[in-house]
């Protein structure tokens, strides 16, 4: 496992590399970000930017989303496969939180996980970035994979325990951020079929590279 100053230089390089570290989901609303992380299970979030302009034109309001034709958000979600159960879950998690919540997103993990089709890696990215908790870790497959890569995990490629052994190395005001540059860098440099090591400045500190497999 990496040292302490391991890890900070791999922050500090992430920063330097990707300064915004935001989401690259697109939403103005909270519960846009909910229904648009909904949406980009097992679809890619260029693709669910690219729909959910024109489900949040026709659908403004989360009473209107609550009051929705579950086969009319069908139409505008298709393309994002598995499109029955997303737009299932995303009239049901309407509905609920205008039921149960006050209209409003939920801020802890006990409720966010009662709303349909959230699971954990969902419900931290609500909570690290609408309501800027600390110590949130977002396991994504991004941020499991170059985490092992790293060295920053044992190389688990379950979820849970990711975000456990993150949790317990990253600074808890560092750790929500950081998950969004694991994304930005497994995109633009450590692919997951064909990693660029000789162009990634993580290079000291990354087992993957040091054990002379990339």
């Amino acid at each position: 496992m990496k040292t302490k100053a391991d890890v900070l230089s791999i922050i500090a390089e992430l920063k330097k590399l990707y300064p915004d570290g935001i989401c690259s989901l697109d939403y103005p609303k909270p519960y846009e970000l909910l229904f648009s992380v909904r949406l980009a299970a097992q679809c890619t979030d260029e693709r669910v930017n690219m729909v959910t302009p024109a489900l949040f034109a026709r659908f403004p309001t989360l009473e209107s989303l609550a009051e929705a034709d579950i086969s009319e958000v069908e139409t505008y979600i298709h393309s994002t496969g598995f499109f029955r159960a997303k737009a299932r879950d995303i009239v049901g998690a309407a509905r609920m939180m205008l039921d149960e919540y006050g209209g409003k997103v939920p801020d802890n993990m006990d409720d966010l996980l009662k709303l349909p089709g959230v699971g954990r890696k969902t419900a931290n990215l609500i909570l690290g970035d609408v309501y800027h908790q600390p110590g949130v870790v977002v396991a994504d497959t991004h941020c499991i994979r170059i985490s092992g890569k790293l060295g920053l995990t044992d190389g688990t490629k379950d979820p849970a325990k990711v975000e456990t052994q993150l949790r317990k190395v990253l600074p808890p005001e560092e750790s929500n951020d950081f998950c969004h540059r694991l994304v930005l860098h497994g995109r633009a440099v450590c692919m997951a079929r064909r990693p660029d090591c000789q162009n990634c400045t993580l290079r000291p500190w990354c087992d993957f590279f040091q054990k002379g497999v990339g």
